[in-house]
């Protein structure tokens, strides 16, 4: 155990709980165990969010807790805070829930009831969006923007997937027509727009009998939400019943909150894409070069066919 972590854990008085690593990248989760309850104490990476991020993080999962979603809930320290500066960072507690991830990247899902899964799953999304829409937003409240500009301007939030390095001509020049088309359907429809998960991986995703849980809103923020059930479909896409299952977390959401999905596989295209930039600065970690591929050609093909419908082929390279 480090220092960092044992001076966390002092802070929350929890110096004698069972302490299990779990995860780490973003930031570095352990599993805190007591005989009361179990925690998840995550140490946060310098420099990744700053403080004023992380603390609106926890006031947004106390307010989802409060509404009646299963999110993980913040602990106060000892002192009463729910972030605490921990060696160079902050860290924080939250409530260990429990249940089994949806599934695991790249490997075929294992679940009995696959439409009636992704529909509680639509449904779970949409009443997030409904809790988020009701919460009052605190005074100072900020997180990161999911928006035209974090998606498609010049600087979006996981970076500039269209000057990834490690591009081909062909591929960039995709890229950049697939960014000026997108740019052009978005300004053009104004998708409803809001607090969203931002991340709804399968990892993310918590099943416990019939309860979903979401987890890790470390990338939430404002964004549009068909961005949200995007996330969820790319994930999706390998599955051999892959259209059942999308009309079935399309349904789930609609049942509880309408929304227009006109620009559902642009937004697919979209949440592909932003991997090809989130992956340049993390080429060096393990396996990095591998993903780097992997997301290349999977937004190669997604964007392709998104220029297809738009009636935007043939590409140049000289399209911004």
């Amino acid at each position: 155990m480090t220092d960092r972590v044992s001076e966390a854990l002092a802070l929350w008085g929890l110096q004698e709980a069972d302490c299990v690593f779990v995860a780490g990248r973003e930031n570095q989760v352990y599993r805190i165990t007591t005989p009361a309850a179990r925690y998840a104490l995550r140490i946060k990476r310098p420099g990744y969010r700053d403080e004023v991020e992380l603390r609106s993080e926890l006031d947004w999962l106390n307010a989802m807790d409060r509404a009646g979603l299963s999110v993980p809930a913040p602990l106060p320290s000892r002192s009463g805070r729910l972030l605490e500066r921990a060696g160079e960072g902050f860290a924080d507690v939250v409530t260990w829930l429990p249940g089994t991830p949806l599934g695991k990247s790249r490997i075929p899902l294992e679940l009995p009831d696959r439409p009636g899964t992704f529909r509680a799953l639509g449904a779970e999304i949409a009443r997030l969006h409904l809790a988020c829409d009701a919460w009052q937003v605190p005074p100072g409240f900020r997180r990161c923007h999911w928006d035209f500009d974090g998606l498609l301007g010049d600087a979006p939030v996981w970076g500039r997937f269209w000057e990834n390095p490690t591009l081909d001509d062909q591929t960039r020049a995709i890229f950049h027509a697939f960014r000026a088309v997108a740019r052009q359907r978005l300004s053009a429809a104004a998708p409803e727009f809001g607090l969203i998960h931002a991340d709804l991986v399968r990892e993310n995703v918590l099943l416990d009998g019939p309860v979903v849980r979401m987890i890790d809103f470390d990338d939430g923020g404002y964004g549009f939400r068909q961005f949200d059930l995007a996330t969820v479909l790319l994930k999706t896409l390998g599955e051999p019943d892959y259209p059942a299952l999308k009309d079935a977390l399309l349904a789930g959401y609609l049942a509880r909150k309408s929304l227009d999905l006109g620009l559902i596989d642009l937004f697919i295209a979209l949440r592909a894409a932003t991997y090809v930039g989130w992956i340049v600065p993390r080429m060096q970690e393990p396996g990095g070069a591998d993903r780097n591929t992997r997301f290349i050609d999977e937004a190669r093909v997604l964007c392709s066919a998104c220029l297809r419908d738009h009636n935007a082929f043939p590409v140049s390279a000289d399209l911004t």
